[in-house]
């Protein structure tokens, strides 16, 4: 049984490599980040296992592959890649890695709850330009903290806020308790939440939850942080808010669009911070994700599992 982990890049490259087992299945490393969805046949050949990052495998190509039985993806986020329905009825199954970067994510979150609510990134841009910029900022001790979905990030974003002397609210697609945090409708999170920050899987069911009308709800002047999926939000809709005031500003690492197209509406906006997708990208979360899809993989063959 061989694996293909299809798009490496140079980070995950060498962290594979560093923790495939010599007893392991084999594993090839085609350190090709940027291939395309059409050259996936030729690299995966007749492998049983395609581990992916970040590429998109449409289901008549992945009929293509005549030896896939399993994909690993590097994450929570397949469905925006692929569709693990489809995928199912012919005969590939496909795997997640949940919890590697709980903490990486929840930091960069944090993070930008932070440099929004200070007005760092304009202050930056404008002080590299010649400019002396000095404008007001938030100050969140005290304010009350929105988590929309609450799964291990979540939980860390919260342990966070509370060290900083934030009050955290929540809501959950199902019913969760933990320590510190109450648990309300989302109407409720939108209405009085200081700082909204999204942690939801994407689905169908999820796709566009934070729609025009709720953002048109949320308290006046309010922070949007995202680091979980930006098809979770009404884009135009969040681009209109910012631009009118109604959101104060609002951090972002996910987009619907990735990479964000060159001159992007959110990159005219000065009430805007924006990171490229890179939440996850500490060499803790890197270690932790590969070597749980390392262990999809023995798990897949039949080789034991590492801890």
């Amino acid at each position: 049984m061989k694996a293909i982990f299809v798009d490496a890049n140079p980070t995950l490259s060498a962290v594979a490599e560093r923790l495939h087992r010599a007893d392991d299945l084999e594993l090839v490393i085609n350190r090709q980040p940027d291939i395309t969805s059409d050259q996936l046949p030729g690299v995966l050949g007749d492998a049983e296992i395609a581990i992916i990052d970040h590429t998109h495998l449409p289901t008549d190509i992945a009929r293509q592959c005549k030896g896939l039985k399993h994909v690993v993806f590097l994450g929570t986020g397949a469905r925006s890649y692929m569709n693990p329905e489809e995928l199912a009825e012919i005969g590939i199954e496909v795997h997640i890695i949940k919890g590697y970067g709980d903490t990486a994510v929840a930091e960069c979150a944090f993070a930008l709850m932070w440099a929004s609510a200070k007005g760092f990134a304009r202050m930056d841009r404008e002080m590299r330009a010649g400019n002396w910029l000095r404008s007001d900022a938030v100050q969140l001790t005290g304010k009350t903290l929105g988590l929309v979905g609450f799964g291990g990030i979540a939980a860390e974003v919260a342990r966070l806020a509370q060290g900083a002397g934030m009050e955290v609210i929540a809501w959950n697609r199902s019913a969760k308790s933990h320590p510190g945090v109450r648990f309300v409708e989302l109407d409720e999170v939108l209405a009085t939440s200081h700082v909204v920050s999204m942690h939801l899987l994407l689905t169908d069911e999820t796709r566009g939850i934070i729609s025009r009308e709720r953002i048109n709800a949320m308290r006046d002047g309010a922070i949007l942080v995202n680091t979980a999926r930006g098809a979770l939000v009404d884009e135009e809709a969040m681009i209109d808010a910012l631009k009118s005031g109604k959101l104060g500003h609002a951090g972002l690492d996910v987009f619907v669009t990735e990479p964000m197209p060159k001159d992007h509406p959110l990159t005219k906006l000065d009430n805007v911070t924006l990171s490229a997708h890179s939440a996850f990208r500490t060499p803790e979360a890197s270690d932790n994700l590969i070597q749980s899809a390392l262990n999809h993989c023995r798990r897949i063959s039949g080789k034991g599992v590492q801890q």
